[in-house]
């Protein structure tokens, strides 16, 4: 069965207050990718990857006093199929060009810790740490974007513009910490 010929409904209702309750499982489940159709109503492809977000977010239903209801479904259509692949793909789509934005932050960063020739240990390291969270962005994007959307080629390619960028400015640091002070020689 392919994905997105069947999913994952979820309703969801909580309590009012305190808000946090509801504040904590829209994160959960917009971190695991779940689609929003409406007030408390959310889906996603039934395929594994997303087994664990919607525990989670199940778990904090139940925890808030709250109740959850996961349905099978399945469009009444290839119509239906179609639209909800659509939905979810537009929505890995604008994942994809906040990450490619992010990118392009990275970049700009280094290129202006090279411009003032800011070469430190300490700088390559929050650097390198920016880095980590690029890739891990990525692995969480990749696996949730189970239909291909479009700009997930092009973030492939601009995080290992990224990694180049970041290994160009560990050379510079390195260099410049090796270099012996003029007159000291």
């Amino acid at each position: 069965m392919e994905p997105g010929s069947r999913w994952l409904v979820l309703v969801i209702k909580l309590p009012a207050e305190p808000t946090r309750h509801r504040v904590g499982v829209w994160r959960e489940l917009r971190k695991c990718g779940a689609l929003s159709l409406g007030q408390g109503i959310w889906a996603v492809p039934d395929v594994p990857v997303f087994a664990d977000g919607i525990a989670r977010a199940l778990t904090l239903t139940e925890q808030a006093g709250g109740q959850a209801m996961t349905l099978n479904a399945s469009g009444r259509s290839a119509e239906d199929a179609s639209r909800f692949e659509a939905l979810f793909t537009a929505a890995r789509s604008a994942d994809w060009t906040e990450f490619l934005a992010d990118c392009g932050k990275f970049e700009q960063e280094l290129a202006k810790e090279i411009r003032i020739a800011k070469f430190t240990l300490a700088e390559l390291e929050e650097e390198e740490q920016s880095l980590e969270r690029l890739r891990r962005w990525h692995r969480d994007l990749t696996a949730r974007d189970v239909f291909g959307a479009p700009e997930a080629a092009e973030a492939g390619r601009r995080l290992k513009e990224c990694a180049a960028a970041c290994e160009d400015y560990a050379e510079r640091v390195f260099a410049a910490l090796h270099q012996t002070p003029e007159g000291e020689r």
